[in-house]
């Protein structure tokens, strides 16, 4: 009953998600296409070739599952591996990433008609969800078709816990049919058992965020990158990666204070979602600091002007090689009350990593970082122009934040071993079992 009730809210609501595609699409056009793979409107896969459905909602999500769906492509090469998104941002690192070496769509909205078309087209074997992202339709639809569903890196914050226990009658059926939870932490999976997770689906794999990998390639474009920024005098380079609004104000204060003591120094300041770019610069601008867009940085120029003091990273997929370029990172939606971002990318290049309070999406990684000293969380701009200025003018703090960082990173490895071992499970079920789910 839960259910149906939340499905006639869905159609009900309809026409506000549509003009909420078009508002968005103001600032960010992608959003006004491909509108019919968000109704299940999407390619038919070949049905002689059994399917992997991986789905990650948008950058963060694709990044943290690529080395997984990598070794996904290893594994079984025979099969094809559906990837799909819910964001326009999160299509262009599919697609960035993978080439057409995936499969890549929009998944469709968590309406019956919808997904029943999309099911229907890809017939997928296994659907591999990232993080967070569950739907009560389709995760029941799944199982009626007896497709197994995994939450990959699953994670369930104690804010998202208690939101499930309100709506208990529509979350507690959807987290009974996951075949599987791969948690990130003993914590998590408490609270998925909690909230109607079966004990036998439950698994603690780890974060496959810490098996972030960083290439050859990768490690040269960073390293161009800082040799580009700093320029002839070395200049000191600030990330502030992935801000919200109400929070570049913050950052732009503390920028003010650490110029009065620093005034060479670099601040990369790089907004959480492509629609806020101009708002931002306006934002910049309007402090009369001297800014200039990334994307208009060319590749040849051999170092950017000093006069300039604000790099405004308007550009999408660059942000872990900002890291690699920094001399310290501030990782943002932790000023505000959104619960953090990745914290392990600017962690696994050894810099210094800067934090807000507000960190329940990354309970665990804070944690570790915090209590190896890699992590210094500020709560506002004073506390963050006095933690910057610190580690510029200290080297052994910056050397020390800095070991430890890496070394939680390293320290860390191994999920994705442990998760692609529990997906091969689902992939390839003991022989009693493929009778009832192929």
């Amino acid at each position: 009953m839960a259910r149906l009730f939340y499905t006639l809210l869905i159609y009900l609501c309809l026409p506000l998600i549509l003009m909420r595609l078009l508002w968005r699409g103001r600032r960010a056009p992608a959003y006004r296409r491909r509108w019919g793979e968000r109704f299940g409107l999407v390619e038919s896969l070949p049905d002689t070739r059994q399917v992997i459905w991986v789905h990650a909602v948008s950058v963060g999500e694709t990044i943290a599952a690529a080395p997984m769906i990598r070794r996904l492509q290893q594994q079984y090469p025979e099969r094809i591996v559906l990837v799909t998104t819910m964001t326009p941002t999160g299509s262009e690192q599919v697609e960035k990433i993978f080439g057409n070496s995936v499969e890549h769509c929009y998944a469709p909205y968590d309406m019956p008609d919808a997904i029943a078309r999309f099911l229907k087209r890809v017939h997928p074997t296994i659907l591999v969800i990232m993080e967070t992202e569950l739907w009560p339709n389709l995760i029941h639809a799944c199982h009626r078709r007896a497709t197994p569903v995994v939450l990959a890196n699953g994670r369930l914050s104690e804010k998202s816990a208690a939101g499930y226990a309100k709506i208990e009658a529509l979350a507690r059926p959807m987290l009974g049919r996951l075949s599987v939870v791969a948690a990130q932490t003993q914590a998590d999976g408490e609270r998925f058992l909690q909230r109607g997770v079966k004990e036998s689906a439950l698994e603690v794999t780890g974060n496959i965020k810490f098996d972030l990998q960083l290439s050859d390639t990768l490690r040269q474009k960073a390293a161009a990158l800082k040799k580009q920024w700093q320029g002839s005098a070395a200049r000191p380079i600030w990330l502030a990666a992935s801000t919200h609004r109400g929070e570049d104000e913050i950052i732009l204060a503390a920028y003010e204070q650490i110029l009065k003591h620093q005034p060479d120094v670099l601040l990369v300041l790089v907004p959480r979602h492509p629609e806020r770019f101009a708002e931002v610069a306006d934002l910049c601008a309007a402090s009369n600091y001297h800014v200039v867009r990334r994307s208009t940085l060319q590749a040849t120029e051999s170092e950017l002007s000093d006069k300039v003091q604000i790099l405004l990273g308007d550009t999408m997929g660059e942000l872990l090689s900002f890291c690699g370029a920094s001399d310290m990172t501030f990782v943002g939606g932790s000023l505000v009350d959104v619960g953090g971002h990745n914290l392990i990318e600017p962690a696994a290049w050894g810099v210094p990593v800067l934090s807000g309070p507000y960190l329940f999406n990354f309970t665990e990684v804070s944690r570790l970082l915090g209590e190896a000293g890699g992590l210094a969380i500020c709560a506002t701009a004073f506390e963050l122009a006095e933690q910057v200025l610190a580690l510029l003018t200290d080297a052994d703090l910056y050397q020390q934040m800095s070991s430890a960082a890496l070394a939680v990173t390293e320290a860390n490895r191994g999920a994705l071993n442990r998760l692609t071992t529990v997906l091969e499970k689902q992939i390839y079920p003991p022989p009693a079992q493929v009778s009832s789910r192929y």
